[in-house]
């Protein structure tokens, strides 16, 4: 799950700006550069967020926070952007199946303790 996070920061929003990552944020009304800052803001965000993870998978609250997080992303396209989420490769398609890897680990840390 954690490497999801990463991966998604650094590639497609630190090391190159993807196109779609631009289209997005640019969605806001923001100007290219405030768009690109954001972008890369967000980048940063979802790094520390996966070394977070990484470190604290066994945390119920980061756990938590993951769900909310994938959830609101998926939110976030559907507002502005809803046409993305029938696309390859989609928000739809790479969330959901982290969100249920988030519920079952939740699930077994209920059982272990």
């Amino acid at each position: 799950m954690s490497f999801s996070w990463l991966y998604h920061g650094i590639f497609p929003k630190l090391i190159h700006i993807a196109p779609l990552e631009r289209f997005l944020t640019a969605s806001l009304g923001f100007s290219n550069e405030i768009s690109d800052l954001l972008t890369q803001l967000a980048g940063v965000g979802e790094v520390v967020f996966g070394v977070v993870l990484f470190i604290f998978y066994r945390s119920k609250a980061i756990l938590i926070l993951n769900i909310a997080a994938l959830v609101g992303l998926i939110l976030f396209v559907a507002m502005l952007q809803p046409q993305l989420l029938v696309e390859t490769f989609n928000p739809v398609t790479t969330n959901i199946p982290i969100i249920g890897l988030s519920i079952i680990l939740l699930n077994n840390l209920k059982h272990t303790g």
